[in-house]
């Protein structure tokens, strides 16, 4: 059985485009575990690092997880509150990657 594969679009902020050509957007192909299962943020993020390992390190640490001043919305909704790096990624997602806020 092939595995669950969706386009997913980084869409990133000013700064971060220097490392993509300055491009706004970024397409990735996310695949999941298996038929059943949709590719999550953590697999996304993982294509992203063959493909731009510069831009994905500005995005993630050395231990994989988000970066502490990285905030991302997966379709329209906060990561953090989807189960971060695991949060399933629906077809055609796009991720909005921003500076976080601290108050």
């Amino acid at each position: 059985m092939a595995p669950y594969v969706t386009m997913v679009v980084f869409v990133l902020p000013g700064p971060l485009r220097r490392w993509v050509s300055g491009r706004a957007e970024v397409k990735v192909f996310a695949v999941g575990a298996d038929r059943e299962s949709p590719p999550t943020l953590r697999a996304a993020l993982d294509r992203l690092r063959r493909t731009h390992p510069q831009l994905e390190a500005r995005l993630r640490d050395e231990y994989g997880r988000i970066r502490r001043h990285i905030a991302m919305v997966v379709c329209g909704e906060n990561s953090g509150g989807l189960g971060e790096l695991d949060c399933a990624l629906p077809p055609g997602a796009q991720v909005y990657v921003l500076p976080a806020l601290s108050a």
